[in-house]
């Protein structure tokens, strides 16, 4: 009799964990998705001041019709991504063509003194500045919820209901490189 008590006990205890564990990793992993959700809705702003951006930039310097095409190009495949990882890698590319546009503006002073330009580079900036904060938030929030599925014992729930590991939101060794803009 006290054995089966101590064995039912001991089912309570292991099932309780069993449901808190599953819990706290349904959680997270919704803090995950709502993590990448927040980065979405600033990739979109910056998606959307991108055309207005370019065409200020080609009245001044429509010879470099090669670095519009790449941000014009990176925009659709930001804006056409699906998964995550598609959109993390549009969003590499998307920040490597910004940049080479920016360094492009460099060689054009009425386009640098353009109160258009001017102000869509402020705007650009501020939310540049708000999607390097929902990185650092969303990466967070990432490696706590891969440490959760990975650690022993909450290995083993995640294993049963298939909670995988979800990748950290980094940039390529290409984007480490400084922009070089020859003329």
């Amino acid at each position: 009799m006290i054995i089966g008590l101590i064995l039912l006990g001991l089912i309570v205890i292991v099932g309780l964990w069993l449901v808190a564990t599953y819990n706290k990793l349904v959680s997270m992993r919704n803090d995950t998705e709502e993590a990448f959700a927040t980065i979405d809705v600033f990739l979109k702003k910056r998606f959307d001041l991108i055309p207005n951006l370019v065409e200020t930039v080609k009245g001044y310097a429509s010879h470099e019709r090669s670095t519009l095409e790449n941000v014009t190009n990176a925009r659709g495949l930001g804006l056409n991504a699906q998964t995550t990882e598609d959109k993390i890698n549009a969003d590499q590319m998307l920040t490597g063509a910004l940049k080479s546009l920016f360094a492009v503006a460099e060689a054009y002073p009425d386009l640098k003194a353009n109160t258009n330009f001017l102000d869509l580079q402020k705007q650009l900036q501020k939310v540049e500045e708000d999607i390097a904060g929902a990185r650092r938030y969303y990466n967070a929030v990432i490696k706590n919820y891969n440490i959760k599925t990975e650690v022993f014992p909450s290995s083993i729930v995640a294993s049963l209901f298939h909670f995988g590991r979800k990748p950290l939101y980094a940039i390529d060794e290409e984007q480490k490189e400084n922009v070089k803009v020859q003329f």
